[in-house]
């Protein structure tokens, strides 16, 4: 089965999103990630975390002079509970 565009996944190794081209994760990501895991925050945190690590290898790979930026930020700062 072929998986929906619309799904806005990231796109490795630049970590964008293979939707919308944005940042990964993209605002429709959030909210998907959200709704998946509306009843366990931390293991969203956990999850994003992962990710976060992922994206950094990638992206320093990708680019070894310039560190990526924020990547915290980017990841997991905006799934943290309020």
């Amino acid at each position: 089965m072929a998986r929906r565009t619309s799904e806005h996944r990231p796109a490795r190794p630049t970590w964008r999103c293979g939707t919308c081209g944005i940042a990964w994760p993209c605002s429709p990501a959030k909210l998907r990630l959200l709704a998946e895991y509306r009843l366990d925050r931390a293991a969203l945190l956990v999850h994003l975390a992962t990710l976060q690590a992922e994206a950094a290898s990638n992206l320093a790979a990708l680019n070894p002079t310039a560190p990526p930026a924020k990547l915290t930020d980017r990841f997991t700062g905006w799934a943290s509970a309020r």
